[in-house]
């Protein structure tokens, strides 16, 4: 119950992003499809994931239309501290509706440290919410991406990509329905 009511309270807040992606003819709130993907490829990547990691998931990017990127020097510091300032945001706003719905404290942390990034590589959950992260990037914004940059940023991208995500991680992400450019970056940053 508690459950079912977060999600319904996170969805609701990011059915507000005014930014919107058109998907398969239907239009909706850029975080809102971003959340409910997170969730299908969570499902996929560990049927078996605890309710912590499930709800992290849903709220990766709760509300993050709220700390614009160009309020940030668009360099490559700017970059960092949007995305800390984000991560901040994001556990805030977790908390928050996890806190509403009456969560004990100790699935708040968990959630709050997944979504901070803490102890990845080290912690299983954090590391899982990462991966999930890292193979919904590269399945659903990849090419709109790679058509905006050039080839050799895009090789780094991927580089970086790959060196955040588990073993487990890369094995999924070579199981994607890459199109042939996008799997052609891909084989060439991991020549």
């Amino acid at each position: 119950m508690k459950y079912e009511k977060a999600i319904e309270l996170i969805d609701q807040a990011n059915k507000k992003d005014p930014n919107k992606e058109v998907y398969k003819g239907e239009s909706y709130a850029k975080e809102y499809i971003y959340g409910v993907r997170m969730t299908r490829r969570l499902e996929e990547f560990m049927p078996n994931a605890p309710e912590s990691l499930k709800i992290a998931a849903r709220c990766q990017h709760i509300c993050r239309w709220e700390i614009a990127r160009d309020s940030y020097p668009m360099d490559r510091v700017g970059y960092l501290k949007w995305r800390n300032e984000l991560k901040k945001l994001h556990a805030e706003k977790a908390q928050e509706i996890l806190s509403s719905v009456g969560y004990e404290q100790e699935l708040i942390e968990e959630v709050t440290m997944m979504l901070l990034k803490k102890q990845l590589k080290k912690n299983e959950l954090t590391q899982a919410i990462e991966d999930v992260i890292c193979l919904v990037f590269l399945e659903f914004y990849f090419d709109g991406f790679a058509a905006k940059h050039s080839e050799e940023k895009m090789i780094d991208i991927v580089q970086k990509t790959w060196g955040k995500m588990s073993e487990k991680g890369h094995e999924a992400a070579m199981q994607l329905p890459f199109s042939s450019t996008g799997l052609a970056l891909v084989q060439k940053a991991l020549a």
